[in-house]
């Protein structure tokens, strides 16, 4: 994890807190965080994973400061990567990780 992972966890954590099901976990280089057992968004070098609807993917690419979540070579369909850029504002962070909470809690819990 980078100082900037870190940054961004604390972030994170207080717009998620007192979520139902919510948790975290260490995974691909840096933060997961689940809700009902889903993972919902993470951090990796900085930027914010989230978890999409895979039918809405190819319209959130289209956003901006947003791309591909590309982890070893493999792009992950229904998950987008938020720039730095597209989350510098404790605004945008929220409106992305309540898209992302929204989306993982509409899944059945594991």
């Amino acid at each position: 994890m980078t100082p900037d992972d870190d940054a961004l966890i604390a972030r994170i954590r207080p717009l998620l807190a007192g979520r139902a099901g919510c948790s975290e976990r260490r995974m691909f280089g840096g933060v997961c965080f689940m809700i009902g057992g889903n993972m919902c968004l993470g951090t990796w070098k900085g930027a914010l994973i989230v978890r999409i609807d895979r039918k809405d993917h190819e319209a959130t690419l289209a956003e901006p400061h947003t791309g591909p979540a590309d982890m070893n070579g493999r792009t992950m369909k229904g998950w987008a990567l938020v720039e730095p850029a597209g989350i510098a504002t404790e605004c945008d962070l929220k409106a992305w990780v309540d898209r992302a909470a929204a989306y993982a809690a509409s899944l059945p819990a594991k």
